[in-house]
């Protein structure tokens, strides 16, 4: 039985560098993140206040000279999608699938955060555990350095991963609602087209 636990221990001491290694990716992709979010968010809120107004104000004869560009298709679901239905609004079966086109990429896009929320605990986690048994050894040995050292490792990485998931989901819910709106629009406007 020794045996087998001793394998066991040096198995998850063996994980704490990569353990460590992947919340540092964490914590770079959320700052990453971060950085880039207000951007887009004031992007997003250009573009949901101008949806707003064609919702409001529909007219299908000026719905081409929308001021949204059309460059942004690449980089935004919410553009590919509007610009999907009024191109092609005679044709209803290639607009609706458009419509859960924008779907599926909506879930990709919310991918990158849930990552965050998922992988940042998970990995906090393991950081936490894994030296805890070096430290409780130290304990036992009366090696009081080598448990606070591996006490800074535990606590230290348990921060790193609640931040990086902590990020993920404060963007996660500001996209979610922003997707949400735009769906409910979308699906007006197509709505609209569809029954002229």
């Amino acid at each position: 039985m020794n045996t087998i636990s001793d394998i066991l221990f040096v198995i998850s001491n063996g994980l704490l560098i990569p353990v460590i290694f992947l919340l540092l990716f964490l914590l770079i992709k959320s700052l990453i993140l971060i950085v880039g979010f207000y951007s887009e968010w004031q992007r997003n809120r250009e573009l949901s206040s101008r949806l707003q107004y064609l919702v409001k104000h529909f007219d299908s004869n000026s719905i081409l000279e929308i001021d949204i560009d059309r460059s942004n298709a690449q980089r935004s679901p919410v553009v590919k999608c509007l610009w999907d239905l009024v191109l092609h609004k005679e044709d209803r079966v290639y607009c609706e699938h458009s419509l859960a086109d924008f779907q599926v990429d909506v879930q990709q896009q919310l991918s990158k955060n849930r990552i965050l929320i998922k992988f940042g605990p998970m990995l906090g986690l393991m950081g936490t555990l894994i030296p805890m048994g070096p430290a409780l050894v130290g304990l036992a040995a009366g090696d009081i350095a080598s448990m606070a050292y591996n006490m800074q490792v535990a606590f230290s990485t348990t921060v790193v991963g609640m931040l990086a998931a902590g990020i993920g989901l404060v963007t996660l819910q500001v996209r979610q609602r922003f997707y949400a709106r735009a769906f409910n629009a979308l699906e007006f406007i197509f709505h609209k087209l569809i029954d002229e």
